[in-house]
């Protein structure tokens, strides 16, 4: 009986622990990292002076309850089109780990408490863009999916939004200098995106979704789209040089990074193929990093 017990326990506790790495699996940790990379980002650039570490803490904390209650609302929302695609079918709702009311009620949650936080421990507007964010990326992004390949370019919207974020709870208000940060993480998201659409085109189509992959059998306007934009990244990258934010250093790193990304984008034109789209979508998300991490450290010298 006590062997019973213990193993009745043990298989309690292991149930517990795989129903509590569904819950986190909700609120896709990785997308959630890039959230907070950028909130960081347009925090240390908007702070003037020594950056306040506490109102650091509250700001990513904040976020961190925003973007987990987006990426759970994202799973809920989508749960019959996870269901039908290879590389999201494993993911708690789609494979029946979790129930979908819970879920919602956990995104809920997590979305409302990180608005309340914000606006309590950080400041109204930031609480707002947070607002924003889960309202643009529920009621427009998410419809437009299923409709149209123009959900990508909305969709960026929301995902360059954290960056004024940090900028607000630096700062207290939106300037000039902040949409140029947004602008450099807007033009980003759209190759890296159209990268990933390229390398999963079939699981896409087997959803159902009409993303330009889909619908652009010949690559050819995937292709020409990833190199406007990532023309677009580039003068975009040049602007918190222009605006005074950062000094030379950052613009020749910035043109440097432009410069390689762009390289991998016709490389992707070429070639259109699973490898070349592989490529451009390891370059995208190494150039993100780099490239902020240079911003940061450029402004930190420069104070």
């Amino acid at each position: 009986m006590k062997g019973d017990t213990g193993t009745a326990s043990l298989s309690a506790s292991a149930l517990s622990r795989a129903r509590a790495t569904d819950f986190v699996e909700l609120t896709k940790p990785k997308l959630m990292l890039l959230v907070l990379f950028t909130t960081f980002v347009g925090f240390c650039a908007g702070a003037h002076g020594d950056i306040p570490l506490l109102l650091v803490f509250h700001t990513l904390m904040g976020t961190a309850l925003m973007a987990g209650g987006a990426g759970a609302f994202n799973m809920y929302t989508e749960q019959d089109i996870d269901a039908r695609m290879l590389r999201t079918a494993l993911r708690p709702i789609a494979a029946g780990r979790l129930c979908s009311g819970h879920a919602l009620v956990f995104a809920w949650l997590l979305s409302a408490g990180g608005l309340v936080y914000l606006h309590l421990f950080v400041n109204h507007r930031t609480s707002l863009v947070s607002a924003a964010i889960v309202a643009f990326y529920l009621f427009l992004y998410t419809p437009l999916k299923t409709k149209t390949w123009l959900c990508t370019p909305v969709g960026a919207i929301p995902g360059a939004l954290p960056i004024l974020m940090g900028w607000t709870a630096a700062r207290g208000t939106l300037s000039p200098e902040a949409w140029a940060l947004f602008a450099i993480v807007f033009f980003w998201q759209l190759p890296h995106f159209y990268a990933i659409g390229w390398m999963y085109r079939d699981d896409y189509a087997r959803a159902g979704l009409p993303v330009l992959s889909v619908i652009d059998l010949s690559g050819k306007r995937t292709a020409r789209q990833a190199l406007i934009f990532i023309v677009g990244l580039i003068l975009a990258s040049l602007l918190p040089a222009r605006a005074g934010m950062a000094g030379p250093a950052y613009a020749a790193g910035a043109v440097l990074f432009g410069l390689a990304f762009l390289g991998f984008g016709v490389h992707f034109a070429r070639r259109r193929d699973r490898l070349s789209a592989r490529r451009l979508f390891v370059a995208s998300a190494l150039y993100l990093p780099a490239l902020f991490i240079v911003l940061v450290l450029d402004i930190l010298a420069g104070r």
